[in-house]
């Protein structure tokens, strides 16, 4: 177990300095495993200086462009709760079982929920060239819903290509960030508060920080869903004061519609190095 005791190690010194005002910690101690190259990296600020928040408009015909010239349109799913997306592909194994691939969640191909018709899904035209994206990724989402509640789900995905030489990553699609924000929390989350069905409304939140390069040939792909159980409770998506007790009758699908024109530009952000 050399790993844990390297990284204790730094993470003692890291806690001695914010935590206590100790000295002998320097971020250049640490290093970033930047996937896609499969190289370490040292900065000495994260996210680099040459970093720029790049914004990437989600398009109706499910493409994305570069920009923030956003074009018009909705792109729609209904979302039931009674059949939501899973965050992995079924049978979903006990998390501790004897041989469960659990631990490997993260890393799992996308494509079991990709062909869902319950996902929309975007992407952008095979690269070019290598897209390095190091620091934080964020949602700036316009969407309606039927409903006066509901939960929205962003993922950042590599799509490997079809041609890929490893024959087993042909099509292959790596998770490389998705978080959910409950529509409730849009104001805040000491705030929640019903929406009102068939209003669009902004959604913004952080998909945290990554360090990847989306290799040469890749496709970058990002996907909006409304459910992701079991590792997020399902939303009844009709409002109600606590979700944990919700009746079964509170449990309703909803027409959820993704929204870009003029005033609303749904996009991603992405650090762009």
């Amino acid at each position: 177990f050399p790993y844990t005791t390297l990284f204790r190690s730094i993470e003692a010194r890291f806690f001695a300095k914010y935590l206590k005002d100790e000295p002998g910690f320097d971020l250049e101690d640490t290093a970033s495993f930047q996937t896609g190259s499969n190289t370490w990296k040292r900065y000495a600020h994260f996210p680099p200086a040459d970093a720029k928040s790049t914004a990437y408009c989600l398009g109706g015909a499910g493409e994305i462009a570069a920009g923030t010239a956003c074009s018009t349109g909705k792109v729609s799913y209904v979302s039931d709760p009674k059949n939501p997306v899973p965050y992995r592909h079924r049978p979903i194994q006990p998390t501790y079982s004897k041989g469960s691939e659990w631990f490997n969640w993260l890393t799992e191909d996308q494509r079991f929920a990709t062909s869902r018709k319950d996902v929309a899904v975007w992407k952008l035209p095979v690269l070019e060239h290598d897209l390095t994206v190091t620091g934080t990724v964020m949602a700036d989402i316009f969407a309606a819903t039927t409903g006066s509640d509901g939960d929205f789900v962003a993922k950042l995905i590599d799509q490997y290509p079809e041609d890929d030489a490893d024959p087993a990553m042909r099509g292959y699609q790596l998770l490389t960030n998705a978080e959910i924000l409950r529509g409730r929390y849009r104001a805040g989350f000491d705030r929640p508060v019903a929406l009102k069905p068939g209003e669009v409304n902004e959604f913004q939140w952080s998909l945290h920080d990554v360090d990847h390069v989306f290799k040469k040939g890749h496709t970058l792909v990002v996907e909006i869903q409304s459910t992701w159980f079991p590792l997020y409770d399902r939303n009844p998506q009709s409002f109600v004061p606590n979700i944990m007790k919700a009746k079964a009758g509170d449990y309703k699908a909803a027409t959820v519609s993704v929204v870009f024109d003029e005033g609303h530009g749904s996009r991603v952000m992405l650090p762009v190095v």
